[in-house]
């Protein structure tokens, strides 16, 4: 990957402006490393519709191919839905465009390793939109983790409930559970890879999909992480707590006045023998310390994923949230649909290290 000028600003496109398009081309046509020069939608008039609000300087398209065709185009950002970005992905990459891609990376991880493929033959970045990678919340537990505040990760229990929209084209899953997947993944050095998960769901409006859904992940160590997603809930609730052997951090994200707390507080487990045996016994103990709350920058994440975006594609390097993040995602999200499938048996999680080694091996022959 070809490192370019920093002092160039990045010409992008926007696909699709439906739900999220109009939030990632507002940022791009704000953000002093793009200028946002197309917005591209099947439908005309939503697609001017969004340039009309961004000041109408911005040209519409309805045709992948002639948006694609612009020689001066740098890069594509892509809201569509996820059957669709398998085939945009490819054709923006062959294109010789760098590619964000919204969540999840792909509707399968086969789809979603052609994509990783294709991007490394090609030197392109490719860049998974996980947009709560770049919050200030999310960023300060990856460090707080990262300097071992937390001790050894211990649990990981994820909750992110409303009362949301039943989509028409897939489960609660693949809906909400993106979101915790590709975060649990940003904040465990090394990343998110289980060998097996089992997800149970449930669907009591004969939807025809799973409403409401519980994941498990075992974890290293014997550690283990849980994720409840629900579309029925009338209540909102998007918590994370994050237990370790020193400390517990609990994320809030719909409190904007202490998002995050971190707990000095724990269980500690001592071996003893007992009566001069070899036999030992476990005596247990609790920690009850103080309690405080780390300070944040007010910033939209968006703005900082845009911005990750252009100084990967500058840098020649990676993004944080990079294709080989969203294939471990896909792999998880892969795994939960088997398992649920059978009846919340384990299934076991494709290893996404060998398509990561197979595209590195092409960028090298490159």
């Amino acid at each position: 990957m070809t490192a370019l000028n920093t002092e160039t600003r990045l010409r992008v496109a926007v696909i699709g402006a439906g739900y999220w398009g109009p939030n990632l081309a507002r940022n791009f046509s704000t953000g002093a490393d793009w200028e946002l020069v197309a917005i591209c939608d099947v439908d005309a008039g939503r697609g001017q519709a969004l340039a009309d609000r961004l000041g109408g300087a911005v040209a519409v398209y309805t045709d992948l191919e002639d948006l694609l065709a612009l020689d001066n185009l740098d890069a594509v950002a892509i809201a569509t839905p996820a059957r669709t970005h398998h085939g945009i992905v490819l054709a923006a990459l062959r294109a010789g465009k760098h590619v964000l891609v919204e969540k999840p990376l792909a509707d399968s991880e086969q789809h979603g390793t052609e994509m990783v493929r294709e991007a490394a033959l090609r030197g392109l970045t490719l860049m998974a939109d996980h947009t709560y990678c770049y919050t200030p919340a999310v960023l300060k537990i990856r460090e707080l983790i990262a300097e071992g505040a937390l001790g050894d990760i211990l649990f990981i229990d994820s909750v992110r409930i409303n009362l949301g929209l039943v989509q028409p084209d897939v489960d609660v899953f693949w809906d909400l559970a993106p979101h915790d997947l590709s975060i649990i993944d940003f904040i465990l050095p090394g990343g998110l890879r289980p060998t097996a998960v089992s997800a149970q769901g449930a669907d009591p409006l004969g939807a025809g999909k799973a409403c409401i859904g519980y994941l498990t992940i075992p974890l290293q160590n014997d550690a283990i992480a849980h994720v409840h997603v629900n579309w029925l809930s009338p209540t909102k609730i998007r918590q994370m707590v994050i237990g370790g052997t020193t400390r517990t951090l609990v994320w809030d994200d719909l409190n904007p006045q202490q998002r995050l707390s971190v707990y000095d507080r724990g269980v500690d487990l001592t071996q003893q023998s007992v009566d001069g045996a070899d036999a030992a016994a476990s005596m247990v103990s609790y920690r009850l310390g103080d309690t405080w709350s780390p300070a944040l920058p007010e910033r939209e994440a968006l703005g900082a994923m845009a911005a990750e975006f252009a100084a990967s594609i500058r840098e020649g390097r990676a993004p944080r949230t990079d294709g080989e993040a969203g294939l471990r995602v896909l792999a998880v999200l892969e795994a939960a649909s088997r398992s649920l499938a059978d009846e919340g048996r384990r299934s076991v999680v494709a290893d996404t290290r060998v398509a990561a080694a197979d595209a590195a091996l092409v960028a090298v022959v490159r």
